[in-house]
C-alpha cells in the first residue's frame, strides 16, 4: 500500500477537490489527518471513479473493511473518521456520500 500525506497521489480526486480543502474540512470537524486517513480518502475517490452507476452504501462499507482489514477493518476506520468513515469520508474526500450514508443506524454517528 502506497504511503500518502497530503501532498500524496490522488489520481482520481474529483476535479475541484483540493488536499488543502480537505484538511481544512478535517480542522474544522476536530481531525487531525494522517497517513491512514490519506489513504481512506484516497480510497474512497478511487471507488467512485471505477462506478459508472449510483454508489451503493452496503458495498463501499465492504470495500472500505476488505481494504483495511489488516488494522482493523470498518471498526479501525471508525475511530479515525468518528463521523463516519464514509459520511465524514466522503465530505473529506470530496465526494457525496451515497443515499443511506448518514442513516444513525449504518454508516455514521452523525
Amino acid at each position: 500500500m502506497v504511503i500518502l500525506d497530503r501532498s500524496g497521489n490522488f489520481p482520481f480526486a474529483p476535479t475541484d477537490w483540493s488536499s488543502d480543502e480537505a484538511e481544512n474540512i478535517a480542522r474544522e470537524e476536530g481531525l487531525n489527518l494522517g497517513n491512514d486517513h490519506w489513504q481512506e480518502l484516497q480510497a474512497l475517490q478511487e471507488y467512485y471513479s471505477r462506478r459508472d452507476t449510483r454508489v451503493s452504501v452496503r458495498e463501499l462499507h465492504d470495500a472500505l473493511d476488505e481494504r483495511f482489514h489488516d488494522k482493523g477493518g470498518y471498526k479501525y476506520l471508525y475511530g479515525l473518521f468518528p463521523g463516519g468513515p464514509i459520511a465524514q469520508g466522503c465530505r473529506l474526500a470530496g465526494l457525496e456520500p451515497p443515499a443511506g450514508a448518514t442513516d444513525r443506524g449504518f454508516g455514521s454517528v452523525v
